[in-house]
């Protein structure tokens, strides 16, 4: 008889003990989201956010505390004891105000009350929010509130607790303003109308900083049973309606609000294509993935409070420019036209006088899928208002603050490889924006007569203006020499040296010159500029800051001062001569040096640059673990979309985009024990501070894959490269 073989028993039984014994483990997804603190910089000036929202979306969901001054940029405060309910829009940590769009409120009890008496007491320990969830216990109609989003659409959980009369405020006169005449006077018109019982929609045009158009539709879980509206004020175009459903104690009302800036049907597609069902818990799940995929290209060593400090400022960063684009890419343009995206998006929200020094440095690293986006947003609205955007909201320029900094991002971006938009049509339209006069700061024609903006043609900033100036003239320049465009390197690489015209050799200051060339007087460099209230040379600064605002030219500023010792010396005093300012914008002082505002944002890597790495060394330091805490008032200034969010993680990582457009990033040193940027093509790029303690400030050396490094900065490409950068430090 023939024997049968036991091999295929052994080897099964070899495969089960090996399995048994050595199963994979199952892989682990790190939740990077439990790191941000939705809640930095939401008191004091901050001007954030806690609620919820989408990786560049369009929705921003999130409880209002108050909506009148400056103080409610955001329409949230920490300190504040009542909620006045939620809307879907809002800006981050901005020293303006806007959106605040379609104020939900959830009530109970007597309806026939002002629109006023439904705001609610609420406990801080009932409060909690995390990247696209925000959640709170409403005292008074006993309601938690849950609110997640997608890009285009908010969706609200409530739970209602008592079913006295379940109704909803719709307020459509709410935005946050200035003051309160013009609270109740910025909405222009307002139309709604009921679809059904369970659809809401309508068109609100108002404006506070920008002529906004938005159409909504809005949908419920559950039918309207009744609606009241109620009484308007004299100035007022915006509707206010109480909602009211039939609810038990303990039941959910569930609403979605999508946003358009075209029309309803632009509105409604975005709600079918983005949140078709009524899955809370499964949107709230897609948008907390959506985050923690971002977050995870970034991983930190550190203590708890230093990741959370990490994360939430990456978090910040990628908050905006926001798409405003519909679903299907149209969108409406700053000539009010709906056209399509020629990309097939388009974003706005461009705070470039901030963002332009390190956020937009930031995306070209970190989420560099978007950069042609952005790219071509700026060129699209650039060509319909006839020159780049300043401040671009809601795909409107809004004039806010000086230079063009546009110019500086598609500079940087085609210098950095970025070619996903037409070089060509980008530079022409970089050549009109900084040679033919626009509204407002950017005449021509008296920059080129003087090679510089005189103090008395000038109506406030002249200083300022001609330095930021400068720099888009030096991005102009080094775009134009990339095309062999070499009639317009040569002129604009001449302009990008009028910054000399205005350095004052007596006093070692950039200072206000006059029409005839002669100086201002009196002169006293401490006096802090502000266009908006006390005029000024200077914009949001003074002549201490605004003198080291030549980023691009950092060797010729040495020389106007006489070579690296006297140069030294007068930066040595920026940070210890005091600066005594009660203007709001101008925060986070180290002697003269205000790290709350952008214009200082580079200064202290100078001095690695004129020789000094050690003093960089320790300014960063004290920078970094003093203008920036784990807690509400953590943020010594506005947020500024991302730009103060984005001096941190550089600066953690040991580096800086002191001229963005160059390419090169310089030294500081490292304030976290390793950083793993995750690039794309599967490279990673180690950063690694050897010997790393609160002592140990200094960097010895530096070696890059394993070979010592000795320039004062590294290069974009060399990052791209992937690899490890090593810090030893002292």
């Amino acid at each position: 008889m023939k024997r049968k073989s036991l091999f295929p028993v052994v080897v099964l039984a070899v495969l089960f003990l090996y399995t048994s014994c050595f199963k994979p483990e199952k892989i682990e997804i790190k939740d990077y989201t439990r790191y941000v603190n939705t809640f930095i910089g939401a008191a004091d000036n901050g001007h954030t956010f806690p609620g919820a929202c989408y990786p560049f979306g369009m929705i921003q969901t999130s409880p209002v505390t108050g909506a009148v001054g400056w103080r409610y940029c955001s329409e949230y405060t920490y300190q504040d004891s009542l909620i006045w309910g939620f809307t879907q829009t809002h800006l981050n940590g901005t020293g303006c105000m806007d959106l605040g769009d379609i104020l939900i409120m959830p009530v109970t009890g007597v309806r026939e009350r002002s629109w006023d008496a439904y705001r609610s007491r609420f406990l801080k320990e009932k409060e909690s929010a995390s990247p696209g969830y925000y959640t709170v216990e409403l005292m008074d109609p006993q309601v938690k509130v849950e609110l997640t989003a997608s890009v285009h659409t908010a969706f609200h959980r409530y739970t209602f607790h008592k079913a006295d009369s379940a109704s909803l405020l719709i307020d459509l006169q709410h935005g946050p303003a200035w003051t309160e005449e013009q609270y109740h006077s910025q909405v222009n018109s307002c139309e709604m109308a009921w679809k059904d019982a369970y659809t809401l929609t309508g068109h609100v045009n108002n404006t506070v900083w920008v002529n906004q158009d938005y159409f909504f539709v809005m949908k419920f879980n559950r039918p309207v049973v009744d609606s009241l509206y109620l009484p308007m004020g004299e100035a007022e175009q915006g509707k206010r309606i109480i909602a009211s459903f039939d609810l038990k104690p303990g039941e959910e009302l569930l609403m979605k609000v999508s946003l358009s800036t075209t029309s309803v049907e632009g509105a409604k597609k975005n709600m079918e294509a983005e949140i078709p069902a009524w899955d809370f818990e499964g949107v709230k799940g897609i948008v907390h993935d959506e985050w923690n995929s971002y977050l995870s290209r970034i991983e930190v060593e550190g203590t708890d409070d230093e990741k959370v400090n990490f994360y939430t400022c990456f978090y910040h960063t990628l908050i905006q420019p926001n798409q405003i684009s519909d679903i299907d890419g149209y969108y409406r343009n700053a000539a009010d036209s709906i056209v399509k995206a020629g990309a097939g998006v388009f974003y706005s929200t461009f705070s470039l006088w901030d963002t332009y020094r390190a956020a937009h440095p930031f995306y070209t690293l970190m989420v560099p899928e978007h950069v042609d986006g952005f790219v071509n947003s700026l060129i699209e609205q650039g060509e319909v208002q006839g020159f780049l955007p300043i401040w671009a909201l809601w795909g409107k320029e809004n004039f806010c603050m000086i230079g063009n900094h546009g110019v500086s991002v598609i500079a940087e971006a085609y210098r950095k490889g970025f070619r996903g938009f037409d070089a060509e049509r980008a530079f022409e339209m970089v050549k009109r924006t900084q040679t033919v006069s626009h509204p407002l700061k950017s005449d021509w024609e008296v920059y080129t007569e003087y090679g510089y903006f005189p103090t008395d043609l000038t109506k406030a900033e002249s200083v300022s203006s001609t330095l930021e100036s400068v720099y888009d003239d030096y991005a102009a320049a080094d775009m134009a020499s990339r095309l062999g465009k070499k009639k317009d390197a040569a002129y604009f690489a001449k302009r990008a040296d009028y910054y000399k015209n205005l350095f004052d050799r007596e006093t070692n200051f950039m200072r206000p010159r006059k029409a005839d060339g002669t100086w201002k007087s009196p002169f006293n460099p401490s006096e802090v500029g502000h266009a908006e209230s006390s005029g000024g040379d200077y914009t949001e600064g003074n002549a201490w800051q605004y003198t080291w605002h030549v980023q691009h030219d950092v060797p010729g500023l040495i020389s106007l001062f006489g070579g690296e010792e006297a140069f030294l010396n007068k930066l040595d005093s920026v940070f210890t001569v005091k600066l005594e300012t009660s203007q709001a914008d101008v925060t986070g002082l180290i002697g003269q040096y205000a790290h709350g505002n952008e214009p200082s944002h580079h200064v202290a890597y100078l001095y690695t640059l004129a020789g000094r790495p050690e003093r960089t060394q320790e300014l960063v330091r004290e920078i970094f673990t003093t203008q920036y805490r784990n807690e509400p008032d953590g943020l010594c200034g506005n947020d500024d979309c991302g730009q103060m969010s984005a001096w941190y993680m550089f600066t953690a990582m040991g580096f800086y985009p002191v001229d963005p457009v160059s390419g090169e990033y310089v030294f500081g040193a490292p304030q976290l024990p390793k950083i793993m940027l995750h690039l794309p093509g599967n490279k990673t790029f180690t950063v690694i501070a050897e010997n790393f303690s609160a002592e140990h400030k200094y960097v010895d050396s530096i070696f890059l894959n394993g070979k010592k490094y000795e320039k004062k900065s590294i290069s974009h490409e060399e990052i791209l490269k992937g690899g490890e950068l090593l810090f030893k430090m002292r």
